[in-house]
């Protein structure tokens, strides 16, 4: 019996596309996109790889950040006119980051509909934090490109409101490695010391860090840089020590 030939190249994106109903998905999102862009939108790179390089969502991504960065600034501005410049960049920090935007994907249930390479899928691709992040903004470069900025706005702006009515309380403690040594000092326990790791190539580097005390692991975090890991690392320790309160 001859061998089944494995599809590639457009053919493979077409297929793998077609095996999901996107209704729900944009019924989530409460937007229209025709399928050459919503499929563009949910083709990570390791898909279009393994596929003869077909075209992957990063330009997408790019457009989507800078939509998304105005759109938040911009209603933080307005909402809160009494807050100064460096209190409103915090809070931008706040709600436009790597895990705020994987929570809003979780949410929207993104991502079972993301196209990914084999490798990918394996290690449960679709549910990581840097993966479903990049995907969003793909998703508002996408509406963007096809209804202008007044739509995309609008969009990020209704998905986004609790997260911009909370950025006063969230963003301006997004400096976590001095909030943890606040909190450590308040326990009397020890200042804590970082060790970071990386993995993955020199462009899509993965960086790990530990938070010890005493020389003793007590947590991780990992982020697309050396700092982020490190802050994710000092927010899962002010989370612990929260717990003894």
């Amino acid at each position: 019996m001859a061998r089944k030939r494995r599809l590639t190249g457009e053919a493979a994106l077409r297929a793998a596309y077609s095996k999901h109903d996107h209704a729900p998905l944009l019924e989530a999102w409460g937007i229209e996109l025709s399928d050459e862009m919503l499929r563009l939108a949910l083709t990570h790179r390791s898909f279009a790889h393994e596929n003869d390089n077909v075209p992957n969502n990063e330009r997408l991504e790019f457009l989507g950040d800078a939509v998304l960065g105005l759109s938040v600034a911009e209603q933080l501005y307005t909402q809160f006119p009494q807050r100064s410049e460096s209190d409103i960049s915090k809070m931008r920090a706040g709600v436009v980051n790597m895990y705020a935007l994987a929570g809003l994907a979780r949410n929207l249930g993104l991502g079972e509909y993301i196209l990914l390479g084999r490798g990918e899928m394996k290690t449960d691709g679709q549910d990581k934090d840097s993966i479903l992040a990049d995907t969003v903004e793909a998703i508002l470069g996408a509406i963007y490109l096809e209804h202008g900025f007044a739509v995309a706005k609008a969009t990020v702006l209704r998905l986004f409101k609790s997260m911009i009515d909370k950025a006063p309380t969230v963003g301006l403690t997004m400096d976590w490695k001095t909030t943890v040594q606040e909190r450590l000092r308040e326990h009397d326990l020890p200042m804590p010391e970082y060790e970071v790791t990386s993995s993955g190539p020199e462009h899509d580097k993965a960086f790990f860090a530990t938070l010890k005390l005493d020389g003793k692991e007590r947590t991780r975090g990992q982020g697309r840089t050396k700092k982020e890991a490190e802050h994710q690392a000092a927010r899962a320790m002010v989370e612990e020590l929260s717990k003894r309160a």
